[in-house]
């Protein structure tokens, strides 16, 4: 039978109610308060040998008072509750030395549980709160049950070194949480860097990787570092890694086993202290099957694997990174938009095989070129009926992509042609008219960034280009 005794803080009754009777029934003696104060107390005289807390109290953050409780106790496991489930709060946790986080509503049973981890094996954290001004840009959005588990996956990564693998599908954000392990671990004074493997020629990827040497190959006409040495005391995220040729690989896991590597046309040895974090939308294991992926350099790589939901599988998160996008959107200077909740259930309903990119897409759309301040279900249906072509710029797709939206936004603007179309001439008269201001708009939302203001407008990059130049527009570029 468990034994211990546990200090319970939370300014709801219900909630210390059912903590008590719960925890009571598994064994163990529970004392249970509706302020920091009093937890403070007890905690101080010794009392207690684990402590369940809330976040929010009426006197006191529970953040506040952690550091003070590591201070006097360092040994007293404190698991953290809350209702406000972002990944800050997580992290904010972890670094305050919190054993456990535990969003709202939490299952008895895995509480239970954690309890009995934490009393029979308790851990030092040694983590000193982080001094500054504590940001509201959260790298990560979402409150569903996938999402709180990367949530607590990532808080207790932070503080390490061990390999990561991010599996997701395209879109859903890989980058984001290599950066978000970057940024809020102990290696955030180095350097992030990250390479695409899909994204570099296959017979350039150890130059890109290991740097290469005057001479090592036609055209080095100088020493040129590689990412492993720019990524030194830092983190480097390896992209794409399914992607990764061979021979490639093979120097890679020699890094991995050994600590150093050689550089395209060099001999010795350098030694490396990067960590690695690796992503790929593939599986790694039919790879392995097909002989195309090292099963070696998996098992390196894959020390703690972390999958990443793909949108269809968490839209109970969609109100939220709506909210999150339209937010980023008015920074930059668009307007300040709103969304009825019809079409946010419309949202919900559709698939999303583009992931949360496509959604972040589609709100910086409406944002620029929507002239509504709310955001209804019609105008949902429009923008995610409307196909995307796949078709070559030599075959016209990506043309016939931007006439379809120039139109639709034609029919938004004006309620739309009827039955008594223009002449052709007129009609493309008009097309031209609207595609300057549309065009102008999305460079301006992406401050000029045309491989952005491409995506944004479902366009292929040189059509954009070539469009750009017909119509003479201008670019502005502007720092952040």
């Amino acid at each position: 039978m468990p034994t211990g005794s546990i200090l319970v803080a939370d300014d709801d009754a219900a909630i210390r109610t059912v903590l008590n009777q719960a925890l009571s029934r598994a064994g163990y003696e529970v004392r249970s308060c509706g302020n920091a104060a009093t937890l403070w107390r007890w905690v101080s005289q010794g009392d207690g040998d684990l402590v369940i807390t809330d976040v929010v109290m009426p006197d006191e953050n529970a953040f506040d008072l952690l550091p003070r409780i590591k201070k006097v106790r360092p040994d007293l496991p404190v698991i953290v509750m809350s209702a406000q489930n972002t990944f800050m709060t997580a992290i904010r946790a972890s670094e305050r030395g919190a054993y456990e986080y535990l969003p709202k509503p939490f299952d008895l049973k895995e509480l239970i549980a954690i309890v009995g981890r934490a009393l029979s094996e308790p851990k030092k954290h040694d983590l000193a709160p982080k001094g500054g001004d504590e940001t509201d840009a959260i790298p990560l959005v979402g409150r569903s049950p996938a999402m709180q588990d990367i949530y607590r996956v990532l808080a207790r990564l932070m503080q390490t070194d061990l390999t990561v693998m991010i599996a997701g599908e395209s879109g859903t954000g890989k980058e984001l949480v290599a950066r978000a392990l970057h940024d809020y671990g102990k290696r955030r004074n180095g350097p992030f860097v990250a390479i695409n493997m899909a994204a570099i020629p296959r017979d350039l990827i150890e130059s890109e990787l290991f740097g290469h040497e005057k001479g090592a190959f036609t055209g080095a006409n100088a020493r040129s570092a590689g990412r492993f040495e720019q990524a030194e005391s830092g983190t480097l995220f390896l992209d794409e890694i399914g992607d990764m040729p061979m021979e490639a690989q093979t120097r890679l896991l020699r890094v991995l086993q050994q600590g150093e590597y050689t550089t395209v046309g060099g001999r010795t040895p350098i030694k490396t202290d990067v960590r690695i974090v690796a992503a790929t939308n593939k599986d790694l294991r039919i790879l392995i099957q097909q002989g195309l992926f090292r099963e070696d350099l998996f098992f390196r790589l894959n020390v703690v694997p972390l999958r990443l939901p793909p949108l269809r599988e968490r839209t109970e998160d969609i109100p939220d990174l709506v909210r999150h996008f339209f937010l980023q959107a008015e920074r930059e200077g668009l307007p300040r938009k709103q969304i009825d909740i019809a079409a946010v259930d419309r949202l919900k309903r559709y698939r999303w095989p583009g992931n949360v990119r496509e959604l972040e897409n589609l709100i910086r759309r409406l944002a620029a070129l929507y002239p509504q301040e709310i955001i209804t279900a019609s105008i949902i249906e429009a923008e995610l009926a409307t196909p995307v072509s796949t078709a070559t710029p030599e075959e016209g797709g990506q043309d016939e992509t931007l006439s379809s939206s120039v139109e639709r936004h034609l029919n938004t603007y004006f309620g739309g042609f009827g039955e008594n179309l223009p002449p052709p001439g007129l009609y493309h008269r008009i097309l031209k008219d609207v595609e300057y201001p549309l065009l102008s708009a999305a460079l301006a939302a992406t401050r000029g960034n045309q491989i952005k203001a491409a995506e944004l407008l479902g366009l292929n990059r040189n059509t954009l280009r070539k469009k750009i130049r017909d119509l003479d527009i201008q670019i502005i570029r502007t720092s952040r």
